[in-house]
């Protein structure tokens, strides 16, 4: 088996992560429920598979960092707890009192708590 470099192993680690909490999906929209997928999406993803030519492999993790740096993955998704609005929309689904008032941080912390 080749070595992958520290960016493939970034993000193959992601993927993984992705997928431990339930959050990866395919490209049609579908929640990825099998392990075998999801370390071929990774491997996919990292640029790393034996299906592919060099060429392509270096193309998809070209691909898959500048997502990363567009924040485009569930994971940035979570981190970044979503706008202002839908972090309203929750907590008023929620019925959090003064909700209204509330900063983003606030709203964020309300939600979590």
């Amino acid at each position: 088996m080749a070595r992958q470099s520290k960016r493939q192993k970034e993000t193959v680690g992601r993927v993984m992560h992705e997928f431990k909490h339930g959050e990866l999906e395919t490209s049609t929209g579908k929640k990825v429920k099998n392990p075998k997928q999801a370390i071929a999406i990774g491997l996919h993803e990292a640029g790393a598979t034996n299906q592919e030519s060099p060429g392509k492999n270096r193309e998809n993790l070209r691909k898959t960092k500048a997502k990363e740096a567009r924040g485009e993955t569930a994971q940035a998704r979570d981190e970044a707890g979503g706008s202002k609005a839908e972090l309203y929309a929750e907590a008023r689904r929620r019925d959090i009192p003064g909700r209204s008032y509330m900063t983003k941080a606030e709203l964020k912390r309300a939600i979590r708590g």
